[in-house]
C-alpha cells in the first residue's frame, strides 16, 4: 500500500490505480473526455506485463487525472 497519503483521503480511483500499481500492474490511459466540470479518463488495468487487459474504469478526480498525465505510460 502506497504510504504518500497516511490518511487514506485519497479519492478511491486513485486508491484503486495506486494499489494495482503496488500489486505490479500496469495500466495505459485509453481514452480522455474533457468535459465541463473538468476532465474525464478512462484506464485499462494491464497484467504486470502489458499483454492483457484486466479491468477499465473510468474516473473525472481531478487528482487522479494530474496523477495518470504526468505518469502516462
Amino acid at each position: 500500500m502506497s504510504t504518500d497519503n497516511p490518511e487514506n483521503t485519497e479519492h478511491p480511483d486513485l486508491q484503486r490505480l495506486r494499489r494495482w500499481e503496488d500489486s505490479g500492474g500496469t495500466w495505459v490511459v485509453a481514452a480522455r473526455r474533457a468535459m465541463s466540470s473538468g476532465e474525464t479518463v478512462t484506464l485499462s488495468l494491464m497484467t504486470c506485463d502489458g499483454g492483457e487487459e484486466m479491468d477499465v474504469f473510468s474516473s473525472a478526480d481531478p487528482v487522479l487525472v494530474e496523477y495518470v498525465s504526468r505518469d502516462a505510460r
